[in-house]
């Protein structure tokens, strides 16, 4: 009867701390794309692997709109692409606790250099007025680092 009971309790704990993950996973996602759409975007940074291509993106508004739509304008042109903030459940993305397993997904098909932006980012770091972005490729083992500020 102990032994019933001792499994049935924990069971029961496992469950609990299981739903205070996926509170705080959902709180994490929702903080996260409140933040994003919440004004007009610039890049500070873009570090490629190896080469700083902050420069490519000088004098592009990106604003993240709901629905998953991302929207960048320079001067009278517009491109759009799409956005989306996951849980990919794997808990081991980033160093940064804060948003473990939290990606900050974007995809665009044009213009060309756009191509670069376009992968399911790490958060290492999010304010009101910075979104810190990193992702490791998988291919050549390269860090890809990508800062927006608010403007």
């Amino acid at each position: 009867m102990k032994n019933s009971m001792f499994v049935l309790l924990a069971t029961l704990f496992i469950g609990a701390c299981d739903d205070d993950n996926n509170s705080s996973d959902s709180s994490k996602l929702t903080e996260v794309k409140t933040t994003a759409i919440n004004g007009q975007w610039k890049i500070t940074y873009f570090f490629d692997t190896d080469t700083d291509e902050t420069d490519n993106f000088n004098s592009y508004v990106f604003e993240f709109g709901s629905g998953d739509v991302i929207t960048v304008t320079k001067g009278s042109t517009a491109y759009a692409g799409s956005w989306s903030v996951t849980d990919d459940e794997s808990g081991d993305d980033n160093s940064n606790g804060d948003f473990d397993g939290i990606d900050f997904n974007i995809s665009f098909a044009t213009p060309p250099g756009f191509e670069e932006l376009s992968e399911d980012w790490e958060i290492t770091s999010l304010t009101n007025t910075k979104i810190e972005l990193r992702h490791v490729s998988g291919g050549n083992g390269g860090t890809d680092l990508l800062t927006f500020q608010k403007l």
